[in-house]
Order: structure tokens, then sequence, then C-alpha cells
């Protein structure tokens, strides 16, 4: 068994990037441990050898959590590499990597939780955390897994090339083409900023009932933010790409549409109008609106909230939220999305889950404890930001399904409304399900018609609420294609939405007179 130490050091390599706040090093070389194939094809074997352990090592650390009588333990391992190159002012000028490694050890006794965890993986270390955590749970004692057994996963998003086997060099290239491509487009650009950002992450988790998993976890986006002005008028806007993929995501096709699709929509604002304020129908573009449903609806629909009583949907299972033609789903099986999961952070298989079926709330998003308390099988949600903090239940990619009617059938019903094409801030109270969103941009229709570009326009609103006022819902489902960090309970954790074209009856904009 490898042998870890704990320290810190900070490394400059021959490219000039800085390697910082490195926690664990093998034998001396951090980077030695990123050995597994990407493929899914590595045995039970390699993952031991990665996280320096052995089944006896685990067994003893599962025996340790379970001494003080707990009814279920599990022990997370991760190992995260994460690399950030950003260009501003048409220089790259900043870049750093962080590597991450330790262990968390959870014991459950009924509702109650135990959690510790490590950054030093070394039996003593680890006994110690799991007997943090066993003293939660006081009563007969439990014995640890007689025989871990490896369960077997799919692979939703394998890779080429690792990350950490691509070089800082081949990602500079990249920064440049798109910043000249951006200044390229259009000579009112005076600005333009880039992050690139990647990253790997190797988990196993073992349980106390024989089950253990493992997964490799890639992860990159790419966000372009630029500003233009016109007659003394500034503009900003931006647009990014995230996928669960290698630098093979970075196609000729994507690079230009980085650079293309951040110009328009920022020289566009200079259109623009701020509506005028009121009730009014309102239509949420495909893709980047399912923001409004994964934050006004989706987290009311998380397990957790609803065994505490906190969501509006406690009492809803079974019964009509929405028309028959809704069906809204959260799925961690969505080929190389951001969201997308091979495994979830408990050891649960992954699945796509229906929330909504034909306009019935039928499930929760579960975890583990909450799957027990509904007496049901855990959907694979069970998610945590890191080792250091014990998984709940969260969403992975959240969207709606196709509906029956067609995109311009639901513009051309709309007389007076407002189409919603990209959400930024908002605000969401989980109980009542109340929102506020800011559309950044978007544009009026009139008598049918998409015509003036909108900007600075508040949505507000109830999410259930206006769940039930959905009346249309179009067949051209599209992702959001930037995703994002779904925050909860102070963990973030990466997540993606997305639904067709969809009309809502009547929504209150924060317009003109508003």
């Amino acid at each position: 068994m490898s042998e870890w130490t704990r320290r810190k050091f900070i490394k400059t390599s021959a490219q000039g990037l800085a390697l910082a706040g490195v926690p664990m090093i093998l034998k001396g070389n951090p980077f030695a441990v990123f050995t597994l194939p990407p493929e899914g094809s590595s045995k039970l074997s390699d993952y031991y050898e990665h996280f320096g352990v052995n089944e006896a090592v685990i067994k003893d650390v599962i025996g340790a959590a379970l001494a003080h009588g707990g009814d279920y333990c599990d022990v997370y391992f991760e190992h995260s590499l994460s690399s950030y190159v950003g260009l501003e002012d048409r220089a790259v000028n900043r870049a750093y990597t962080n590597v991450d490694f330790g262990v968390g050890i959870r014991v459950l006794k009924g509702d109650q939780v135990g959690y510790s965890f490590t950054e030093e993986i070394t039996p003593q270390a680890m006994k110690l955390a799991a007997s943090t955590a066993a003293n939660i749970a006081r009563g007969g004692k439990k014995l640890p897994p007689q025989e871990i057994i490896l369960h077997k996963t799919p692979n939703y998003y394998p890779v080429k090339t690792l990350w950490e086997d691509v070089d800082i060099d081949r990602k500079i290239p990249f920064l440049q083409e798109i910043n000249d491509k951006v200044f390229a487009r259009d000579n009112r650009i005076i600005k333009n900023t880039i992050h690139f950002i990647d990253g790997s992450s190797y988990i196993m988790v073992v349980n106390s009932e024989d089950r253990v998993v493992c997964d490799y976890r890639p992860m990159t986006t790419m966000y372009v933010s630029c500003i233009a002005e016109e007659n003394g008028k500034r503009e900003s806007n931006e647009f990014g790409l995230s996928s669960r993929s290698g630098i093979e995501f970075y196609t000729r096709e994507n690079i230009d549409r980085l650079a293309d699709e951040t110009v328009r929509r920022t020289v566009e604002m200079f259109k623009a109008v701020k509506p005028e304020g009121g009730e009014m129908e309102v239509v949420l573009s495909p893709g980047d609106s399912g923001m409004l449903l994964h934050e006004a609806i989706g987290h009311g629909m998380e397990a957790d909230f609803n065994r505490k009583g906190v969501s509006i949907y406690a009492d809803k299972i079974g019964k009509p939220v929405a028309e028959n033609f809704v069906n809204i789903v959260d799925d961690g099986t969505v080929p190389h999305n951001r969201g997308s999961i091979n495994v979830d952070d408990e050891g649960n298989d992954t699945e796509i889950t229906y929330l909504v079926r034909d306009g019935v709330l039928v499930s929760y998003m579960h975890d583990i404890i909450s799957s027990k308390f509904y007496q049901v099988k855990p959907t694979g949600s069970g998610r945590r930001e890191s080792f250091r903090y014990e998984p709940m239940p969260r969403m992975r990619n959240t969207y709606m399904l196709p509906g029956p009617h067609k995109r311009e059938e639901i513009i051309r019903s709309v007389k007076k409304g407002l189409y919603a094409e990209n959400f930024t801030n908002g605000e969401v109270f989980i109980g009542a399900g109340d929102f506020t969103f800011y559309v950044k941009s978007g544009y009026l229709i009139e008598n049918g018609e998409l015509t003036t570009p909108i900007k600075d326009v508040n949505i507000i609103g109830n999410g259930p609420d206006v769940l039930t006022k959905i009346v249309m819902v179009a067949d051209d489902l599209k992702f959001s294609e930037g995703g994002g960090t779904c925050g909860k309970n102070g963990q973030g954790v990466p997540a993606s939405f997305g639904h067709p074209t969809v009309k809502v009856s009547s929504i209150t904009v924060g317009g003109v007179n508003a």
C-alpha cells in the first residue's frame, strides 16, 4: 500500500503554470496517481492503488464507523485536479491549477447523520475520522461488510484524452483564436475576457452493504464575455459552453460559436429597449431559460425539502400540478451533459427520474435518507460538492420533455408579450416557490411576431403557479449549453437544465412603469 503524507507546496512548471495548494503527494509526485484509463476499463485494484488503500483497510475503517451501532456507513474517496487559464486585454494573463484529495465518512442511525472527513489517507487518520462520525450512533454493534464487490456502472462521458495529460500549450491557442475572432467580428468590441476551466475527478464509494463503485469525471467550461461601445454607449453580454468531455470538445464549430454568439448577443443590446411592465404572456425560449424551471420548480421537488415539510409540493404526490402535456424529468444519463453522473455520490445508480408525468407529480429526487423515509428506491440524486460535505438530494439535468405544439405556433398565438431568451441572476424561496429573475436578453412579441430586442427586465412569480399556467409546449427541446453550478446549503455542484419553447399564460414583468 502506498504511503501518503500531507504537505503543501508551490511548483512552477516549464510552461509557467502555478500549481498551488496541493494537499497530497504520492512519493513526491502529485500527478502520479492520475493513470487510470478514461474509458471505464479500469479495475477495482487500480482505484485501491490510486487512493493508497486495500480492502482490509476499508473494512477496518467501516468497522470503526459502525462500532457504536450505526445502521449504515459509506466512505467517499475523492481525488480532483482542476486548471484555469484566463485571457483579458488581448493577453493570457492568469493561470493556476488546484489538486484536492481526501475521504469523507458518513454514519447513519435512523435519520441522524454523523459525518467526518480527512485530507490524509492513512489507516490511522481514516479510523479517527470514522470514530468521530460514529459518535452519532449508539446501540448494538453492526458488522462491517464481509466481501466488497465492485458494482459496474455505465459511462456517459468517455474522453479520448485525460485533462491532466493536456499541457497549457495546447489550451492557450484556443483562447488566442477566440479572442482574435471576437475583435474581428465587429469593430465596436473594445474588451474581451475568456475563462477556460478544465478538470478531472476520481471517486470511489464503499458502503457497509458490500458495495463499491468507482468513477472518473471530466469537466470543461469555456466562458467568453465582451464589451462593445457605440456613440459613447457601452453594452456587454456573454456566452459559454460546458461539457463532461475532453479537449476534443473544442471543435472548429464550437470555437466559432463561442466568438460569434458572444458578439451577436452583445451588439444586439444596442437595439434593446426596456418594455412596459405588468402581467403578460411570456414565452420561454428553448435551452437557457430552463434556469427558471431549475430554480423555481426543480428545487421544490428535491426530497429533503418535502420530507421536512418545507416545499409546497410536500403533499402533492399523485396530484395534478400542470396540464397533461407537461412532463418534467431529472436525468443523470444525458451523454456529456454538465449535470450527468455515471453514479451518484452515495454509490447509487443514476437514472432518468420522472418528476411530473402527464401533468401529475409522481416522484421527488431521492438520496438514501429520503428513500428510506418514503419507502422507495434512491433515484441516484445523492450529490455532494466534495469529500468535505455529506450528500443530499440534488438536481442533475432537469428539463421538460417535448410537447405537442410548434414554436412558430406558440409565438403566433401571442398578441402582446415577452420572449425570454437568457436569464442571469435570480432569487427563489423554496418553501412557497416565489421567485424573481433577471432576463438579460429577449424580444417583444407583437401581433404574433418577435420584434424589438429587450433588456433589463425582471420577471416575478411563483414556481408552482407558473407550472399550472403553462398552456403550450413545443417539440424543440434544447439543453442549456453552458449549464451552471447549483448552490444549496452551502454546497455547489455542476448541473444543467433545458426545455422546449414554452408559453406561460401570465407572469408579472417588471419593466417601464411597472
